[in-house]
């Protein structure tokens, strides 16, 4: 068995099996229960349009690229209001999609933004006792939490950010903490918060001062929590418990959106701006790294917002343009490359032997990952949907520009 292994994803999910039933997951923040896009969901729905396999869909009020997140029978999700400047925090019933409580998180002027992002782009997170929200606050990060009865708990402002780009830092859970990224165009930060309080564990400077919007994922390396992202013209590892530099490579480019995947050897990248990269590294080094621990590198079939996905022996991802790509993970051996449904912001998820890419116009490519490409269906929603896909309880959930839908009749 390999020493590197992982930590995060087997406490959540020893929490997770406690809560629901056997094979039907919560889904607690961006990316899922394990932050990689991954499901142990079953049986989930192959084919659906806008009048077939739909349980329900919802209007949902004001505007926002977040995903929801699913705490068993609650789905939990954030919106702008933008023609009053409030950032809306909101809980459905899963089973019927009706609004159970709606709450004003916050009220600012809008902040200026890059067209394909939004005033809600942060994925909420949720442990099951409380639901945790970030936005940004004029010129400072914000971020706030709420009991599952939609009433508040703490709100914290725990430095600046600025970027003519908008904001997107969506928290992660380690231990009593969420930690939330502050890459930005000034003295960027990561921070550690107290979930009962929002008082800081810690808070530790990041290099190069860029804006990025890499979420991070934790992961156990040689007996070690590794805590791993690329932003600010780096890639790096830190020590969650108290902040500290575990090792960093410089670039490969200046900015980042999409979150890192590991397959319990490798860290896998895809990136960003100015230069599309797709690297796979190392991560038992210390110190910098940039010359000795890159284990493969390639720039054909990279892209800058969406995150890839690890499946058995396959990377996989799509480029912002709409190219799926496919390569085995160990050795960096393209396998194909073909179009999906066009340009794509969402971030893929998986399942059994299928991974689903969705397109920004609403239409969900779903292939068996292999050495060759195997469609097995399309799937039109109807509608523009810029959110990452969501997978709980047997359903899928996509976000679109006006409604939430749930997919499939559920557990």
């Amino acid at each position: 068995m390999s020493r590197s292994r992982t930590l995060f994803p087997v406490l959540l999910a020893a929490v997770l099996a406690a809560c629901v039933p056997v094979l039907a997951e919560n889904w607690p923040g961006f990316r899922g229960p394990r932050g990689d896009g991954t499901s142990m969901e079953k049986g989930l729905p192959l084919q659906w349009s806008p009048t077939e396999n739909i349980a329900w869909k919802v209007v949902v009020p004001g505007r926002g690229h977040a995903s929801p997140v699913v705490w068993g029978d609650r789905i939990f999700l954030v919106s702008a209001l933008e023609e009053t400047g409030e950032r809306v925090l909101l809980c459905l019933d899963r089973r019927t999609g009706k609004t159970l409580w709606q709450r004003a998180v916050l009220k600012a002027p809008m902040e200026q933004i890059h067209p394909l992002n939004s005033h809600a782009s942060s994925t909420p997170l949720t442990d099951g006792e409380r639901v945790y929200v970030s936005f940004l606050d004029r010129d400072r990060m914000f971020v706030a939490a709420y009991d599952l009865e939609g009433n508040r708990q703490w709100e914290v402002r725990p430095g600046p950010f600025a970027s003519k780009h908008g904001y997107c830092s969506s928290p992660i859970l380690y231990k009593d903490r969420i930690i939330v990224n502050g890459d930005h165009d000034g003295e960027g930060f990561l921070v550690a918060l107290k979930r009962k309080t929002g008082e800081t564990v810690w808070k530790i400077a990041r290099p190069n001062n860029t804006r990025s919007y890499c979420t991070p994922i934790i992961r156990e390396v040689a007996g070690q929590p590794h805590m791993m992202l690329s932003g600010s013209k780096c890639v790096a590892s830190y020590n969650p418990e108290d902040g500290s530099l575990r090792w960093i490579l410089d670039g490969p480019t200046e900015q980042f959106v999409a979150a890192p995947v590991f397959n319990g050897k490798l860290l896998f990248l895809t990136a960003g701006y100015p230069e599309l990269h797709i690297m796979a590294i190392r991560p038992d080094g210390s110190g910098n790294v940039t010359s000795s621990h890159v284990a493969w590198r390639t720039r054909r079939g990279a892209g800058y917002v969406p995150s890839p996905i690890i499946h058995g022996p396959y990377l996989l991802n799509v480029a912002d343009g709409g190219f799926a790509s496919c390569w085995l993970a160990d050795t960096g051996e393209q396998l194909w490359t073909e179009r999906t449904a066009g340009h794509t912001s969402a971030s893929p998820v998986s399942s059994e032997d299928r991974v689903y890419f969705q397109a920004d116009r609403g239409v969900t490519t779903v292939i068996r990952p292999g050495r060759t490409f195997e469609k097995l269906a399309e799937n039109s929603i109807g509608e523009e949907t810029y959110a990452s896909p969501v997978v709980s309880q047997g359903q899928i959930f996509l976000r679109g520009v006006t409604h939430l839908f749930a997919i499939g009749q559920g557990k």
